[in-house]
């Protein structure tokens, strides 16, 4: 973020792949360019910096009309609806969006909250879930901030998201209507608010049916495909197998499913298989996946309404909004395989 050689459009431009006007229009009127170039768009922002030169124009003009959105992976398939939503809402109040991109880094997520501190940006849409620990001066005077997509369990921020737990027991209650019992939830987490929910209404649709604990298996994960599969082999190795795998997220839920099908596993004849989310690459698996989708854009709509709440000193009447998930019934689940039956 240093300001000692400032980034031109023509450098975001260059490292996008892209010409100057789309780069303009990425900006400016984002609904009219495709997802997958305003996602190379924003990633040559994050990497240039030229988010923080349009920021110091805008104080220029006497005021930030500016709202900086912090995210830990702007490749999550997730973000980038939700940001149609964000810069919407955003353009319709005359605001513009910046992108923070922290990579997972909690240096550069001090950084970000040490540029927000200069009064640089209007306010906040914190994706990270997390502020960083030590910096209570600062942190204490940021500006007005939602949380978004992963709720911020040490900053009493404002939050907007799916109904987690809502949304793992549509996904249970398929599970067990099916005539499952034995159920692994893949992906619990400490640490991720909106995976510990999502365990949380795992444990409410079991209890619900009647299911005891100990035909329970709860295996941890950090939401990625490869965590999906090393749980799979976790569970090979111990010889105890669920009829049923609900996983925390679809990239979780495609980690199950190459490893299954690594082993020579049918599913959904042998395992049956949902994730949540509803990514793209969800309906393109063999078999498709069974999800819980986000409404992504509506997501992004209501938060960046709520910050804007806040940023006329409203008390908004609500400080978390869980917006309703949808299940979505694909190929990767059926009744339980004969083995599983006979228990």
């Amino acid at each position: 973020m240093s300001m000692s050689s400032p980034a031109t459009i023509e450098d975001v431009a260059r490292i996008a792949q892209v010409s100057i006007a789309t780069v303009s229009r990425a900006i400016h009127t984002p609904e009219k360019v495709a997802n997958s170039t305003r996602l190379k768009v924003n990633q040559a922002i994050a990497i240039t910096g030229y988010t923080t030169n349009a920021m110091a124009r805008s104080l220029r003009l006497g005021r930030s009309n500016m709202i900086l959105v912090v995210a830990p992976d702007i490749g999550d398939p997730n973000f980038s609806n939700i940001l149609v939503g964000l810069e919407n809402e955003a353009r319709a109040h005359g605001y513009g969006i910046l992108i923070g991109h922290t990579q997972n880094d909690p240096q550069r997520g001090l950084e970000y909250l040490k540029f927000l501190n200069s009064n640089q940006a209007a306010g906040l849409i914190l994706f990270t879930g997390i502020l960083p620990f030590g910096h209570q001066t600062m942190t204490a005077r940021l500006p007005p901030s939602v949380g978004v997509f992963e709720p911020v369990y040490n900053g009493g921020i404002p939050y907007v998201g799916v109904d987690d737990i809502e949304g793992a027991r549509k996904a249970i209650d398929l599970l067990i209507a099916e005539g499952h019992r034995k159920i692994a939830f893949v992906g619990d987490s400490r640490t991720r608010l909106a995976y510990a929910r999502r365990r949380q209404g795992y444990d409410a649709g079991l209890d619900a049916a009647g299911v005891p604990e100990s035909d329970r298996i709860v295996l941890e994960g950090d939401g990625t495909i490869e965590s999906g599969r090393l749980a799979l082999e976790q569970l090979f190795m111990r010889d105890t197998l669920p009829s049923a795998f609900m996983c925390v997220n679809d990239q979780t839920a495609i980690g199950v499913m190459i490893g299954l099908g690594a082993r020579g596993y049918d599913i959904p004849k042998d395992f049956s298989v949902t994730g949540f989310d509803d990514v793209p690459q969800a309906s393109f698996m063999s078999p498709s996946l069974t999800t819980i989708r986000q409404p992504r854009t509506a997501i992004g709509k209501s938060a960046m309404a709520l910050l804007f709440e806040l940023l006329s000193d409203s008390e908004p009447a609500e400080t978390e909004i869980l917006l309703r998930p949808d299940l979505i019934v694909r190929n990767s689940v059926s009744a339980p395989s004969r083995r599983f039956q006979k228990r």
